[in-house]
């Protein structure tokens, strides 16, 4: 064979005249012949062998030539003839190549078939590549998601065929066919073909998938047979960072074949080129579009998975990009040294390189949890969460980066607050220190032992004494060798052996001489005993030398004038040995001699251990107190807005009491009122999470199981509050309705606790009876069945002993009632002689003449069951209230004092009061809270109960009519529908409202008539709240003014008569409870009764500055419900609300908060309300200071979030300017303007009322307010605005340095008329013209427009006048001048704008 084979670099060049014995193609065929040509090409084959591509080339090159035009099934079997041939060499060259007889021919020959083949073989590959990833954009799912029908069937196979490719080469290139070249020299251009295919295989976009991983790895492994036995490491790193950079989805492809190449391959210097391609590139390369950065940053941290050993070589390059402005990059660096952490620099088995090295990862990953993007400490802190989980975070570093961690859950970023919690979570479920974290269980060990600690360390040094060595005896032990090291010190061995010293003495040189610097002669004496007596005769030498140096003059270095070894040793041996003076002295100074402690190692070592203990316990404690803190702030948590923060937040609380942590318990209960979430995600997660800590319990038999269950649930209820009752109502129902089958086991504990049948506490005893009314939710028959065992325990003969364990049972009988279950049948009641009441009347009847603190709850309760379920209650209730009075007369009477008639109830009971001073008074507030509460529930039993039996009667009466009525009836029924439709409303209507009139005149003339026994407490308890003085109990006082009001609940005429009196009270109670109770009752009040309240509004506003934080906590709840149920208006008292946002206590700041937010989803009510905000708020009378009022203003503000309210809030403030009369008024106002979000048309707005402001400029608080306008309007402004806004201030400053007088010029006033006529022309608007109508109405002086400069100037005041009054537009329907709780009939407030209110048939059916 005559000529050689050069693979070229363009397929077109083969075509082309070569050079001296190069190959060149003959015979292109066309595409027609084709087939013709490969049926000879596959005969050859069978006939000659893979050596037949030698003569078949040009048919190949054919098919590469006209690849785009021929046929897909020609392309398809020149590939399998392909493969065939290179699978054909593989198997033929390895007994060729081991051959030592083959000749230059042979080897030439095949060498050719080789290129020949190999050449071939990648190029069709790369087109049939290309075809396919052409198809697959053509046939992608549209919108539909159907695929578009396409002709290339065929190529649906070449997946499978790509592997088959690669194998073939894979195959051929494994041998060493190196030697078939001269000097085994492999051309690039054969290496460059095989691996620009490889390439081009992995830019298809679906490499990285699941179903092309053979492919993948088949690609992998013949990059990695390149790199390794064809010199291709450079190439392939260079190529791997050109990838990178265009081709993202490469990223983890890259990092497996990196991987793979270093550990299966051996090219471990791949991974250190390629680290230090990255490293090298720029933050400004990187920070350009297109740079690759994601796909760099995902490549870095997916190889530090796979290999991270190899990375910590390679990590200096990575570390410069911890500084430069890619966070992407940050992160990826962050994330490898948190892998090298992790997998290779963890354990103790480390030696000192690799724990410097693993100190210096940490301090690093420590600095960036405070990086300055959210995105990088999010990441860190996961990174540390992996880390703890591994458990790879040492002991020592603990409590630093739990500190750290608690810090970021402060951030502001979502994600790194979310990442902190889970980081918290980590450490407490893998904390090293103890299975239960409480500080305080912690304390009282910590204390034992460290007094255990100091006094063994008391003991040892009271023994060491004992031990010392006379210095004599010590010097005379020592001399010969110290002898030895003077004479070395002062004549020197060889040079060489000085310099092998050298570096090991320079650093206790070092020390030597700082000591010396700052000590003075006698210390230094004391330094070189100290010296000596620990073995370290050469720094006493030398420091001995020294200090003659420095103190020529002192007596103890005096000798060595002239330094010989005799005298160096004479003053060593007096500094040693000392004088007598000063042997004491010495000898305290330096340590215990060592030759007399070795009796003493058993005690060190318990030392040792002791001092160990300590520390593992104040570890523990500081630990401990962390998680403590972070459960603190991780509880507010539980309340953001944002879903997944409260996710994380709920399994921290769950993650904590499951370890036991102090306070953890509170979380738990904190998150229960989630369970009404409208969020289902957070609602199934508080459910879940409920369930994981107290519904699936641990043990071996269902009973077991059971009795955890219950003593779980238990403890959560113990001292439970009635909203955590409630919310747990709903997860244990749910569990009793879910088919468990432990709920029979449960019930049946319950009721062994209940009864007594277990020994069991009084807490945990109401807890069970508790639990059996939330089962009976689901299941009446758990209750209804066992009322006599209810009864006899708890209602029974020692009712009286425990009055909170008949209330919660009242409350579990309760759980029965169809005012629970919502019954839509006949009501289910109980006859009055039934056990129950009985027992509930007798209870409540005995408990009035006794003074125990729970019996008003109990009775509460107890009235409410009467209610509830007795047939006739209002006939119970009289008949309990006849045998209360009784009672109390009886005790009464008993005293001796009084002997009436206890028949006689109304003149007994007023009697009895005047003779007040011996009836006891806690028995008298008992029988009013009772009278009250029979009142308040016989209103709700008729406006409820009976109101709904008549609704439901009514409903079966026309029902049984509907069906009387024969087939006739809807026949002619059908002819006039419409107008029956019509009647039929109207005659419901007017049932209803029939029905409706009926409960109100029963509520108006019956229930407080003269022979209703309600009706004689009702001037007894008039006469208790408007006698304070001569009624001063404070049990009493607060029992009659909230009966009283529930009173008031009963009829308007009621209410109107008592109305003076209650608001009195709220005014004048020297009680707080009294106050707050009675603002809770007005606000009913004003919900049922609103015409007749409307006009004490201001009262009710006037709590929101009460000086007890408990009233100020109760009125603005109060009225935050009634103004955003919109019973009440709202108006410019809301003012008084904005001042509780800056209030000292922070739960009644964040109530204040919560009800801007809700008025703010209300239209424009906040933007309506402002200005009057404004001008109450600066008023000189109220004396709020500005830091307060910028403060509410700047939360207010925060509201206006529309164009067009900002641009008629900056007129309407503006013209505020005009009424202003003091300069703190002016600086408020200026303020406020500063506060809005300023837009174009409100800065145009600004400049069209500068009359309004302009001659206030020269005061700085309005001049700066305005310059911040300016700052804020600029930023981002175009050219054009940004010039307008540049002049403005310039106009301003002006204004402020020189006065407006002095700035007024002819150019300016020409500047004014024109924009006078502008204004003149913008205010055609409605909006403007209303504002400047108020503006002018509110002045007292005539028109400003007809006036010089002069009347822009706010006018003196006079000495003689008095302050001026600011009026309100907004509070023309109020008496400003009217005193506050001074109640005379003239001077009550008159109904002035009656409020619409719903029917009552509405009101009846909700």
């Amino acid at each position: 064979m005559s000529w050689d084979f050069f693979v070229p670099v363009c397929v077109g060049d083969l075509v082309k005249t070569g050079g001296i014995n190069q190959y060149v193609v003959q015979d292109v065929v066309s595409p027609k012949q084709l087939p013709q040509y490969l049926s000879r090409f596959k005969a050859a084959l069978r006939s000659q062998g893979p050596l037949c591509i030698l003569q078949h080339f040009d048919t190949g090159y054919s098919v590469l030539q006209h690849c785009k035009s021929v046929e897909l099934n020609v392309k398809e079997d020149m590939l399998e003839l392909l493969i065939q041939v290179v699978s054909g060499l593989a198997a033929s060259l390895p007994a060729l190549l081991i051959s030592t007889t083959i000749s230059a021919a042979e080897r030439k020959e095949n060498l050719n078939a080789v290129k020949m083949s190999v050449y071939l073989l990648c190029k069709l590959t790369e087109n049939l590549e290309s075809e396919s990833y052409r198809q697959n954009i053509v046939t992608a799912p549209g919108k539909g998601g159907k695929k578009a029908k396409t002709s290339g069937e065929g190529l649906q196979q070449w997946d499978s065929e790509r592997e088959t490719v690669l194998q073939a080469l894979i195959q051929l290139l494994q041998l060493d066919i190196r030697s078939l070249w001269s000097l085994s020299l492999v051309e690039e251009e054969f290496i460059s073909c095989v691996t620009c295919c490889g390439y081009k295989l992995l830019e298809n976009p679906t490499i990285g998938h699941v179903k092309s991983k053979p492919t993948r790895d088949g690609i992998i492994h013949l990059l990695g047979v390149v790199i390794k036995k064809y010199n291709h490491l450079l190439g392939a790193s260079v190529k791997v960072i050109q990838l990178l950079q265009h081709f993202e989805q490469l990223s983890s492809v890259f990092a497996q074949a990196v991987s793979v190449w270093c550990t299966e391959y051996g090219m471990r210097a791949i991974i250190g080129e390629v680290i230090r391609e990255i490293g090298q590139k720029s933050s400004e390369e990187l920070a350009r579009e297109g740079s690759g950065v994601k796909a760099f940053a995902t490549f870095l941290s997916e190889l530090g998975s796979l290999v991270p050993e190899l990375m910590i070589p390679n990590i200096s390059v990575l570390i410069t990009h911890l500084e430069g402005e890619s966070h992407t990059m940050r992160v990826a660096v962050c994330e490898v040294l948190g892998e090298i952490l992790v997998r290779v620099l963890c354990g103790d088995g480390l030696d000192e390189s690799g724990k410097a090295d693993r100190d210096r990862f940490f301090d690093t990953l420590q600095e960036h949890l405070h990086d300055t993007h959210s995105h990088v400490r999010t990441r860190v802190l996961q990174v540390y969460a992996r880390i703890v989980n591994s458990k790879a975070l040492p002991l020592c570093r603990y409590s630093e980066v739990m500190q750290l961690a608690v810090g970021r859950l402060m951030d502001k970023s979502v994600n790194v607050v979310k990442s902190a919690i889970q980081l918290l979570a980590a450490f407490i479920a893998h904390n090293p220190y103890s299975c239960k974290l409480s500080s305080a269980d912690l304390k009282n060990p910590l204390e034992k032992e460290t007094a255990k600690l100091k006094e063994m360390k008391e003991k040892l040094e009271g023994k060491t004494p004992v031990a010392v060595i006379q210095a004599s005896e010590l010097w005379a032990a020592m001399e010969p060798e110290l002898l030895v090291t003077v004479k070395a010190e002062l004549e020197p061995t060889d040079e060489e052996e000085e310099e092998k010293k050298e570096q090991q003495e320079e650093d206790e040189d070092k020390a030597v001489e700082e000591e010396e610097e700052a000590e003075d002669d006698r210390a230094t004496a004391v330094k070189i005993a100290q010296y000596l007596r620990v073995n370290k005769y050469r720094n006493a030498v030398r420091l001995c030398v020294r200090a003659y140096k420095c103190f020529p003059e002192s007596e103890m270095f005096a000798s060595l004038s002239t330094l010989t070894p005799e005298a160096l040793m004479d003053t060593l041996a007096f500094l040693f040995k000392g004088s007598d003076e000063d042997a004491s002295e010495i000898s305290q100074n330096v340590p215990p001699t060592p030759q007399k402690e070795g009796g003493k190692e058993g005690e060190d070592g318990e030392l040792k251990k002791q001092e160990m203990l300590v520390q593992y316990l104040r570890d523990t404690e500081t630990f401990a107190l962390q998680v403590e803190r972070a459960i603190s702030v991780i509880n507010t948590m539980l309340y953001w807005k944002t879903t997944s923060v409260v996710q994380e937040a709920v399994q921290f609380c769950v993650t904590v009491c499951e370890f036991s942590v102090a306070n953890s318990v509170s979380g738990v209960r904190k998150m229960l009122p989630l369970v009404w979430s409208t969020d289902a995600a957070i609602k199934d997660a508080v459910v879940q999470a409920y369930r994981r800590l107290y519904l699936n319990p641990h043990g071996d038999t269902t009973r077991m199981k059971a009795q955890t269950l219950v003593d779980s649930l238990s403890e959560l209820m113990v001292d439970a509050s009635l909203g955590t009752i409630q919310c747990l109502e709903e997860i244990v129902q749910e569990f009793f309705s879910s088919g468990s089958n432990l709920q029979s086991t449960v019930v049946q504990v319950l009721w062994e606790r209940f009864t007594g049948k277990r020994e069991t506490s009084g807490l945990h005893k109401r807890a069970a009876v508790l639990l059996l009314g939330m089962a009976a939710r689901a299941e009446r028959e758990v209750v209804l069945s066992n009322l006599d065992t209810l009864c006899s325990v708890a209602l029974g003969e020692k009712v009286t002993e425990d009055f909170l364990l008949a209330r919660d049972t009242v409350i579990t009988i309760c759980s029965i009632s169809d005012h629970v279950r919502q019954s839509k049948g006949p009501p289910f009641r109980l006859p009055q002689d039934h056990q129950l009441f009985t027992c509930l009347s007798q209870a409540i009847a005995e408990g009035v003449v006794m003074e125990d603190p729970h019996w008003q709850c109990f009775m509460e309760q107890a009235v409410r069951l009467i209610y509830f379920l007795a047939e006739s209650p209002d006939q119970l209730c009289s008949r309990l209230l006849q045998r209360s009075s009784r009672l109390l007369l009886d005790q009464i009477a008993e005293g001796g004092d009084v002997n009436k008639n206890a028949g006689q109830l109304q003149d007994g009971s007023q009697e009895s009061i005047e003779q007040g001073e011996h009836v006891n008074c806690v028995c008298l507030a008992q029988l009013l809270a009772l009278s009250g509460c029979v009142a308040f529930w016989q209103v709700s039993h008729l406006e409820r109960s009976v109101s709904t039996e008549l609704r439901r009667r009514r409903g079966e009466t026309e029902e049984r009519e509907e069906k009387e009525k024969g087939p006739s009836s809807k026949t002619k029924q059908a002819a006039n529908e419409s107008a029956m439709e019509e009647e039929l409303g109207l005659i419901g209507a007017s049932a209803e409202d029939t029905e409706a009139e009926l409960i109100r005149k029963i509520c108006e003339t019956e229930l407080l008539a003269e022979e209703n026994l309600l009706c004689a407490f009702l001037p007894l308890l008039v006469r208790v709240c408007s006698s304070p003085g001569r009624y001063s109990h404070p049990q009493l006082t607060t029992a009659a003014c909230l009966a009283l009001s529930q009173y008031m609940m009963i009829s308007p005429s009621v209410c109107e008569e008592n109305i003076r009196l209650m608001f009195t009270v709220l005014e004048r109670s020297a009680l707080p409870v009294v106050r707050a109770n009675a603002i809770i009752a007005l606000g009913d009040l004003t919900v049922r009764f609103p015409n007749i309240l409307e006009p004490w509004t201001q009262n009710l506003y006037a709590r929101l500055s009460d000086e007890v934080p408990s009233v100020r906590q109760t009125a603005v709840t109060v009225l935050t419900q009634l103004v955003l149920k919109d019973v009440l208006k709202v108006k410019g008292q809301v003012s008084e609300v904005a001042v509780l946002l800056i209030d000292p206590e922070p739960h009644i700041a964040s109530l204040a908060l919560n009800f801007f937010n809700e008025l703010a989803t209300k239209d424009n009510a906040i933007y309506n309300l402002l200005p009057d905000i404004i001008s109450r708020l600066s008023d000189p009378e109220r004396g709020m200071s500005s830091e307060d009022f910028n403060t509410i203003m700047k939360q207010l503000f925060s509201y206006i979030t529309k164009e067009r309210q900002t641009e008629s809030l900056v007129e309407k403030l503006c013209q505020r300017f005009r009424t202003a009369k003091t300069e703190r008024q002016w600086c408020d106002l200026a303020m406020s303007l500063s506060l809005l979000s300023m837009c174009e048309r409100g800065f145009k707005r600004l400049q069209e009322c500068w009359e309004c402001y302009s001659d206030k400029l020269t005061e700085a608080g309005v001049y700066q307010p305005l310059l911040t306008i300016t700052a804020k309007l600029r930023r981002g402004a175009k050219t054009q605005f940004k010039d307008q806004v540049d002049e403005f201030e310039k106009r301003l400053t002006a204004v402020h340095t020189r006065g407006l007088e002095n700035v007024e010029s002819p150019e300016m006033e020409e500047n004014q008329k024109a924009g006078g006529s502008r204004e003149k022309t913008v205010m055609k608007t409605p909006l403007p013209t209303r504002g400047r109508a108020r503006a002018k109405r509110g002045q007292t002086k005539p028109s400003v427009s007809g006036k010089g400069d002069d009347s822009f100037m706010t006018p003196q005041k006079s000495r003689k006048s008095k302050k001026p009054v600011i009026t309100f537009s907004s509070d023309e329907e109020e008496d400003e001048d009217e005193e506050d709780a001074v109640m005379a009939e003239n001077e009550t407030p008159k109904v002035t704008t009656p409020i619409a209110r719903t029917s009552r048939r509405a009101r009846l059916r909700n």
